[in-house]
This record gives C-alpha cells, sequence and structure tokens, in this order.
C-alpha cells in the first residue's frame, strides 16, 4: 500500500562524509544532500504512519512520497472513503496534516514542514485559489476597491497572495488573527 522514496546512492554517500570546508561547493552539495535525505526521512516516517492509520481505518489507499520546494509532500490517492479524511474545507485534512507533522517530529525531533494531500484535494484547492486571487486582484485593478477575501486557512492564503503578486498594479496583505485571518487586496 505504500511507495517510498529511495534515497540515490549520492545522498546517502554525501550524507555519511563530513565536508571539510564549509564553503566549498562540495560543502553545499553536502548540505543540500543532507537537507534532501532528512525530507525523505520525513515522508517515509509519515508513509509509515498514514499507512497504519488506512489499515486501522480499513481504508483504501495508494501513499505516494515526494519532495518538493523544500519540504516533503505525502499524497493519498485511490480509495472511494479518502473523501472522509478531507472533510468540509479540508478541516480533516489539516489536523491529519499536524497529526502527521507531530508522528514525524516524535521520530525525528525536528519539526516537520510535510504537505499531505488526500484525493488532490489540496491540488483541485489550488486551482480554484489562484483563480480567486487573480480574478479579485483583477476586480480590485477595475474598481480601485480593496477586496477583502473570507478568512482562509495558511494554505490558502498563500495561494491567494501568489495569485496576486503575480498582477501588476495590486498587493495583498493578511488581516485578523486565526482562525479568522483573511487576505485583503489593495490597489497599489
Amino acid at each position: 500500500m505504500s511507495e517510498t522514496v529511495q534515497e540515490s546512492p549520492a545522498v546517502a554517500e554525501a550524507t555519511d562524509s563530513p565536508a571539510t570546508d564549509e564553503s566549498s561547493p562540495e560543502a553545499a552539495s553536502a548540505e543540500v544532500s543532507n537537507t534532501e535525505a532528512l525530507l525523505v526521512q520525513e515522508g517515509d516516517i509519515a508513509g509509515d504512519y498514514l499507512e497504519r492509520l488506512l489499515d486501522l481505518l480499513d481504508y483504501d489507499g495508494d501513499i505516494d512520497l515526494d519532495v518538493e520546494a523544500g519540504r516533503a509532500v505525502v499524497s493519498i490517492d485511490g480509495g472511494s472513503d479518502l473523501e472522509k479524511l478531507v472533510g468540509g474545507r479540508g478541516q480533516v485534512l489539516e489536523a491529519l496534516q499536524e497529526l502527521t507533522r507531530l508522528a514525524v517530529q516524535q521520530d525525528t525531533g525536528v519539526r516537520s514542514r510535510l504537505m499531505l494531500d488526500v484525493a488532490g484535494w489540496r491540488a483541485g484547492r489550488r486551482e480554484e485559489l489562484s483563480e480567486m486571487g487573480r480574478s479579485s486582484a483583477e476586480e480590485v485593478l477595475k474598481t480601485g476597491q480593496a477586496a477583502r477575501l473570507r478568512p482562509m486557512t495558511p494554505f490558502e492564503r498563500k495561494i491567494i497572495h501568489d495569485a496576486v503578486a503575480a498582477i501588476d498594479g495590486v498587493h495583498s496583505e493578511s488581516e485578523g488573527e486565526e482562525p479568522n485571518r483573511k487576505v485583503v487586496i489593495f490597489k497599489s
């Protein structure tokens, strides 16, 4: 049920040999390799944790592990029951991600930034939010009126900020306190 990312021999070799000159290209390469090895380890721990959870729930799902943009990414796909692990507006998914991060932290001693996606929900949500950010920014450009969006999770706000940043003449800020923190888009 679980698929794990295998550490390449170059990564294993780099993590086993210390660099002598920290400013050398070899030292930089070893540091990147050490970071990647830690992320692969995080993914493996998370995959094992989630596989045990799926077994307990008697849910079917394939676990895919990857490393993207400096964080471990774990996806669960394939089972018909998986949408229950997403919940309304991704609330169950957010809680499950936090539990998985804690399981990784317990094993490694390091706080994880692991990203979890279930049944492609985050990928689909990313597309919806990017479009919302673009269209809201274009409306602000047209009317000159600031747009205050509904409260969002940090994941959702980041996507909106990225979409707004791609459009000249507008900028965005977050305001408020969790869980009511929202994005506000202004004309520049």
